[in-house]
């Protein structure tokens, strides 16, 4: 796995439909919409004010997150650089690549937060210590 960036790390808007007047439509999937096949969806809501969630990387994973209701604020770690991005808008996905730190908080009231996935779960992918995350991406770059 390279060493990726937050640099790397990019929104994405998806394809929307406006032509029906009933509302907008947008599609997420195979056939072009993403930069990889998607294995696993799961969405975060209810989270109370104040509170953060991920807080953790990934070996392999890709991710594509999207705030289908509400905003958040998603802030991405290399750990050299860092950048903050907030999602508020439903029809754009931010691209999340393997090797960066990630975490998720300033939600407002409603917010909902889908989280497309390139792997179904497995805990081994996950690292959760943010000393053992440098520590990692520190043995890369030896």
């Amino acid at each position: 796995m390279k060493n990726n960036s937050v640099h790397d790390c990019l929104l994405i808007e998806l394809d929307r439909n406006t032509s029906d007047r009933r509302g907008t439509l947008s599609v997420v999937g195979a056939g072009g919409y993403t930069p990889f096949d998607i294995k696993r969806a799961y969405y975060l809501y209810d989270v109370p004010g104040g509170e953060s969630r991920g807080g953790h990387s990934h070996k392999t994973l890709h991710e594509l997150i999207v705030a289908v209701s509400g905003s958040f604020t998603v802030t991405l770690d290399d750990g050299t650089d860092k950048k903050s991005i907030c999602l508020n808008r439903p029809y754009e996905a931010l691209y999340i690549m393997p090797g960066i730190w990630r975490t998720l908080e300033d939600f407002s009231s409603g917010a909902v937060c889908v989280v497309l996935a390139s792997e179904l779960f497995s805990e081994d992918d996950y690292i959760r210590d943010y000393n053992t995350f440098l520590n990692s991406k520190t043995q890369r770059l030896e």
